[in-house]
């Protein structure tokens, strides 16, 4: 991309603090964090593929949300950690660009992943004679891949406006990360074409896995209700609860960061909101996923022995 002189090479990331003591106890709790993120969610994907007892379509999708969470940490947390104590909290224009790109695969791909998880228990309580022949190894595959597809053409599709776009005025981005509303905040160019294509694109999105989410939802919990059994109904919830938790701490954080009105902005919730489903999140996930799961724990038991 060809720039002028009037237009800026970099721009700078304020970070989530200027006080040089709390800057330096930001950095140790989130480089702590982000090892435990790796580490966690590492240790789900390994035991999920070295336990026979788990391989199944649920800890199939739950192994690649493991591994969706490792990447969407992945690309904030190292540049946040950088910037905390670099003196010079700087990122290229063009390596903003990207960053922006990739948290939104990450976080679209990972939307659909959790509908595709909400569809397999679906189809596991609801149609369970049915169940092997619905949600079999070439069918999650094409689920894994289309929403992966589906993710990168949606990041695609508001990345490539950002390279039109004049930045001559502050260079100064609010937060911690290139974001897009963060980005495009900034431009002096005329934005409207960008802001309206993020707003349908990322509504669509959110509103259409949510809907299909809760959808399969409803029919899960009607269904468990009418089960005679009191310890086939506990079962029952017990492996819907941990996943119902994820959706809503994702969804509930993502849709008000993106989709609520520019009025009501806000430098400080806006931080705070990218810091629960892009941080907090990917560390949360393997904890819900594993403390009421009998199987996995007895797995990471095994593993810590070796």
């Amino acid at each position: 991309m060809v720039r002028n002189q009037s237009e800026q090479d970099f721009f700078s990331l304020l970070g989530l603090s200027t006080d040089l003591q709390l800057q330096i106890l930001l950095f140790i709790t989130f480089l702590l964090i982000y090892l435990s993120i790796i580490v966690a969610n590492g240790m789900i994907m390994l035991a999920v593929k070295s336990n026979p007892n788990l391989q199944n379509p649920m800890y199939f999708f739950l192994s690649h949300l493991s591994f969706l969470d490792i990447c969407y940490s992945s690309v904030t947390l190292p540049k946040m950690l950088e910037t905390t104590i670099a003196k010079q909290k700087i990122i290229s224009v063009n390596g903003c660009f990207a960053q922006s790109f990739f948290i939104m695969l990450s976080s679209s791909t990972e939307v659909f992943i959790l509908s595709s998880m909400a569809y397999d228990r679906y189809c596991a309580i609801c149609k369970p004679l049915h169940y092997m022949n619905i949600v079999n190894i070439a069918f999650i595959w094409k689920l894994v891949a289309s929403s992966w597809t589906i993710g990168f053409l949606y990041s695609l599709a508001n990345s490539v406006p950002l390279l039109r776009l004049e930045f001559c005025g502050s260079n100064v981005i609010q937060h911690f990360c290139c974001e897009l509303p963060s980005i495009i905040s900034l431009s002096c160019s005329d934005t409207s074409f960008n802001q309206m294509l993020f707003f349908i694109s990322a509504g669509t999105v959110a509103i259409a896995c949510f809907f299909f989410t809760m959808g399969s939802y409803v029919h899960i919990i009607s269904t468990i209700l009418r089960i005679n059994s009191r310890e086939g109904r506990q079962k029952a919830f017990s492996t819907c609860s941990s996943h119902l938790i994820v959706v809503i701490l994702f969804y509930g954080t993502c849709s008000f960061r993106y989709l609520r009105p520019s009025s009501v902005s806000s430098v400080v919730w806006d931080k705070i909101l990218s810091i629960q489903y892009s941080i907090l999140t990917p560390l949360l996930n393997p904890i819900i996923y594993s403390l009421p799961n009998k199987e996995m724990k007895a797995s990471f038991k095994k593993i810590l022995k070796f």
